[in-house]
């Protein structure tokens, strides 16, 4: 899943297409790199940048080492075989609220298919959205039938989000998972989502 709303590219591409790292040559280490490698099916794009101060080499060297740690961004298949099902017609509210065994389904696909834009455990480091703050708005409703619409709306927001992607200007910020991901996979992401919740309801 790349991410929910406006957000940057990751690593300068789309979630989910091919991924194009910018690496660094350094004065110190003439021979960096000299040809661009393949990996995991992905191009990557060697760039000659020269970092005369040893500490940005350094900072860069280890950003270059997190982004080709990056991952597999092809869709994982998640195994849901041990919840109920929830029929062809898309819900609109979350049936999984408060479903343990939802949220253990929801956790190991949220980290197979999601947190290399979003961040594990839900905590992004500026790629995409942080998915934790997905239902903020919600903890500040006072009234509970008002809390309870809200994160009834929010509800539809995701599951349009994840099933459609986001695509704007041709660009595809998150590619759409309806038709990878089955509705009892993306409603356990939920489930998970909400026990990561920075604000909770």
């Amino acid at each position: 899943m790349g991410m929910l709303g406006p957000t940057p590219r990751c690593s300068g591409s789309p979630c989910g297409g091919t991924i194009a790292l910018k690496l660094f040559r350094f004065e110190a280490f003439p021979t960096f790199f000299s040809a661009a490698p393949t990996m995991n099916q992905r191009s990557f794009s060697l760039a000659t940048t020269r970092v005369r101060h040893p500490v940005l080499a350094l900072l860069c060297a280890a950003c270059v080492s997190l982004a080709w740690a990056h991952g597999d961004v092809t869709p994982q298949a998640v195994d849901t075989s041990s919840l109920p099902k929830l029929g062809s017609e898309w819900k609109s509210e979350n049936p999984y609220r408060a479903n343990a065994a939802a949220v253990k389904v929801g956790a190991s696909a949220y980290n197979q298919n999601c947190a290399r834009c979003h961040g594990l455990e839900a905590i992004s480091g500026g790629i995409a959205p942080d998915l934790r703050k997905l239902d903020n708005d919600c903890s500040l409703q006072k009234q509970a039938a008002k809390k309870a619409a809200c994160v009834a709306e929010m509800d539809v927001y995701y599951s349009g989000s994840v099933r459609r992607g986001k695509v704007r200007n041709g660009a595809v910020y998150m590619p759409p998972f309806e038709g990878i991901l089955n509705q009892e996979a993306v409603w356990s992401i939920k489930a998970y989502l909400e026990t990561r919740r920075e604000r909770p309801l």
